[in-house]
């Protein structure tokens, strides 16, 4: 499965990057950058910080910041894509106040919003509250 994510999106593979996407596939929800470190054997930092980014710029994970709450990370769906390294896939990051965990959400349908005189091009959702678990 690592192997076929890394192809589709056009990474090399690497062992390092087999490590990093490795803890993306374990883990459900958006992670921290310092969950990350912890969950690494041996690293580089700057080599982190530069998987990191080549695994955004090529639509494998994508960047999340919730108000009032550090940047978390977390795996695109397979049909994403980067253009000018912005995401195309359109789902809602949700923050669980019990648990603080941060879901990606997907929508059969996404709310239409029209302003005139503007045209949009990607909308992000994020919403608040309890999740299925600790309600």
């Amino acid at each position: 499965m690592i192997e076929k994510l890394l192809k589709s999106k056009k990474l090399r593979l690497t062992p390092f990057r087999k490590e990093v996407l490795e803890v993306f596939i374990n883990e459900p929800n958006a992670i921290a950058l310092g969950d990350i470190e912890a969950r690494l054997k041996q690293f580089d930092r700057i080599t982190l910080y530069r998987t990191i980014k080549s695994f955004i710029e090529n639509g494998l994970i994508h960047e999340i910041v919730m108000p009032g709450d550090i940047k978390k990370l977390a795996l695109c769906p397979d049909e994403c894509s980067s253009v000018n390294h912005v995401h195309t896939t359109q789902h809602i990051h949700f923050r669980c106040k019990m648990c603080e965990n941060i879901f990606c959400l997907d929508l059969h349908e996404f709310p239409e919003i029209n302003i005139p005189r503007f045209k949009i091009d990607s909308i992000e959702i994020q919403g608040t509250g309890t999740c299925n678990i600790c309600s």
